[in-house]
């Protein structure tokens, strides 16, 4: 089981604060967790994006993928 660093709590929070799509940050957190990707019908090309940046502990493609107010 992975320790939760500051890193993921502070990154959470700066996702939802740039107003980041919610599919983008559960990817994320999924990836940042190592968890499995989500069932093939509940994918979502902000979600694999998220996963991606998530896997490599980074945010990179985070403003690409402002929530839609």
């Amino acid at each position: 089981m992975q320790t939760m660093d500051k890193t993921y709590y502070e990154t959470v929070n700066k996702l939802e604060q740039m107003g980041t799509d919610r599919e983008y940050i559960q990817g994320w957190i999924g990836g940042y967790m190592g968890n499995p990707k989500r069932e093939e019908q509940r994918i979502t090309q902000a979600y694999t994006a998220g996963y991606a940046d998530g896997q490599n502990k980074t945010t990179e493609n985070a403003a690409a993928w402002k929530a839609r107010q």
